[in-house]
């Protein structure tokens, strides 16, 4: 029966470590976070610009490529446009956040949920690094 007891105060112990106060993060992993989310907004920002070329690109060959159209052939054509359109807004969207999560991390409120204060799994900032919400408010948000 000891065993138990002794189980509970290590989870308790390690519950502790995971809620940390707010600035406990060392100027290295604060630094490593930063060199990640610059990788990966710099990334979105050149897969933005080779999708505003590639538009750019369809687009002139539509234009040149019109003649002869039926009503079908422009609706598809209007489509596909609007297609890639929202394509390119999504990346931008993605770009937004990444900035955003760079903002918090200066301000210190990086890992931390803006809706319940409470901190946001480093689980989940693995997989997605510009989480402004805990798992807990994110399923909550998503119902509404």
């Amino acid at each position: 029966m000891v065993k138990p007891a002794e189980s509970k105060t290590a989870g308790r112990t390690a519950a502790k470590a995971t809620t940390a106060k707010k600035g406990d993060r060392s100027a290295a992993e604060t630094e490593k976070i930063r060199q990640a989310l610059t990788a990966r907004r710099d990334e979105l920002q050149e897969e933005y610009d080779h999708t505003l070329v590639e538009i750019a690109e369809l687009q002139r060959d539509r234009l040149t490529d019109s003649a002869g159209d039926d009503q079908a052939d422009t609706g598809t054509k209007t489509f596909e446009r609007e297609q890639e359109i929202t394509l390119a807004n999504n990346i931008l969207e993605r770009i937004t956040q990444v900035e955003r999560a760079l903002e918090r991390l200066d301000e210190g409120s990086y890992g931390w949920c803006e809706k319940c204060g409470n901190p946001i799994p480093v689980e989940r900032l693995a997989a997605f690094p510009s989480a402004t919400l805990c798992v807990t408010c994110k399923q909550l948000e998503e119902r509404r």
